[in-house]
C-alpha cells in the first residue's frame, strides 16, 4: 500500500483508479464494507483502489477544541488500512484554502485532472466544497459528462443498528465496549510508544506503561481490563487507566496507563496496542496515595475475575 502525503505529491494514474472519500474514523465494519464494494469495483476495472482522507479531520477543523473526540489517531488509522487490498491513501490537509475550494473545481482539478477517477463510491449525504454546495447529485452529473461511475455507499447494519463512527463513540462513552466491538468489527484499542512518565505508580507497587494519547479529547475514559500486544507476539492482561490523574496533577494531558500482571520488563520506546476488553470504573480522584493503592488492588482483583471469567 502507498501514502500519499498532499495532492502535491499526487501524480496522476495513467488507466485511473476507484476512489472513495471520507474520514473512515475507526475503520469499523460499515467502512469495510464500502472498501469490499470498491475493491470488487477496482479488481473488474483493472485498476488502482484509492482512499482519500483528511487530515485534520473536518469537523476538527471548524470546530476546533469542541470537535468529537477521535477514535483513532492517523497512524492506527493507516495501520488499519493495511490489512485491507487497498492500494493507495491520499491524505490530503484540510486547510482553509481546501475548505475554499469551489464544489466544481474540485472535481475537475482533483477528481478528474490528478485522480483520473473512473468509479467513486460516496455516501449520498456527502457534501464538500465551498458551502458545502457539492453532492451526490453533482458528482453523479459530473461523471456522466466525464465518463465516470457513481456508486452510493448504501446503510451497513449490525443487528439492527445502522454502523456509523458516531455511534461507537456513544458506545465507548457509555462503557458499552461489547456494542463498541460488535459495531467495530474488533476490539476497541489505542496504538502508542511506551513513554516514560514520573513513575509514580511503582511508588504504590503498580508500575505502569505510559502511552501520551496525543489528542485534545477521547472517547474512552476510565478504568479497564485490557490486554497489550507489540511484544515478542504476547497478548498480556492487565489494567489501564485512561484519564488525567486527578489525584496527583489533574493534567489536561489524557495519559494511558497499564499495569501489566506478571510482567516487570522495560518496554520504554515499543510500540504497542493496548485493547479494552471491559470497563471497570470511572476514573476517581481520591484523598490520599494510601486510598488510591487500595482501590487499584480491588480493580486488578475485578479485572482478573473478568479474564477468569472468559477462560472459563
Amino acid at each position: 500500500m502507498q501514502i500519499i502525503r498532499g495532492l502535491a505529491h499526487l501524480e496522476p494514474f495513467k488507466n485511473g483508479c476507484v476512489l472513495t472519500i471520507g474520514n473512515f474514523d475507526g475503520v469499523h465494519s460499515g467502512h469495510r464494507a464500502v472498501i469490499k464494494k470498491l475493491v470488487a469495483r477496482g479488481v473488474a476495472l483493472g485498476i488502482p483502489v484509492v482512499i482519500m482522507i483528511f487530515e485534520p479531520q473536518p469537523l476538527e477543523y471548524f470546530l476546533k477544541d469542541n470537535e468529537p473526540p477521535r477514535l483513532m489517531r492517523l497512524r492506527e488509522k493507516v495501520i488499519q488500512f493495511t490489512t485491507l487490498p487497498v492500494d493507495n491513501v491520499l491524505i490530503v490537509r484540510f486547510n482553509r484554502q481546501f475548505a475554499n475550494y469551489d464544489a466544481k473545481q474540485f472535481i475537475d482539478d482533483i477528481l478528474i485532472k490528478k485522480l483520473n477517477i473512473k468509479h467513486l463510491v460516496i455516501g449520498d449525504d456527502f457534501h464538500f466544497g465551498k458551502a458545502r454546495l457539492g453532492n451526490f447529485a453533482l458528482l453523479k452529473e459530473k461523471g456522466r459528462l466525464h465518463g465516470f461511475t457513481v456508486e452510493d455507499t448504501g446503510s451497513y447494519q449490525s443487528s439492527g443498528l445502522r454502523v456509523s463512527s458516531t455511534l461507537i463513540r456513544d458506545a465507548l462513552g457509555a462503557g458499552n465496549l461489547r456494542l463498541a466491538e460488535q459495531l467495530l468489527g474488533r476490539c476497541y484499542s489505542v496504538c502508542g510508544r511506551v513513554a516514560h512518565g514520573d513513575k509514580r505508580g511503582r511508588t504504590i507497587g503498580f508500575p505502569t506503561a505510559n502511552i501520551m494519547m496525543l489528542r485534545k479529547n477521547t472517547p474512552i475514559k476510565g478504568v479497564f481490563a485490557v490486554t497489550m500486544t507489540g511484544i515478542d507476539d504476547m497478548e498480556i492482561e492487565g489494567i489501564a487507566n485512561v484519564g488525567t490523574r486527578p489525584t496527583f496533577d489533574g493534567s489536561p494531558k489524557v495519559i494511558l496507563e497499564t499495569h501489566l500482571f506478571g510482567f516487570n520488563r522495560e518496554i520504554y520506546g515499543r510500540y504497542v496496542e493496548v485493547h479494552f476488553k471491559q470497563k471497570i470504573r470511572d476514573e476517581m480522584r481520591f484523598q490520599s496515595a494510601e486510598n488510591l493503592k487500595a482501590q487499584i488492588t480491588k480493580d486488578v482483583i475485578d479485572a482478573k475475575a473478568f479474564f477468569s471469567g472468559m477462560s472459563d
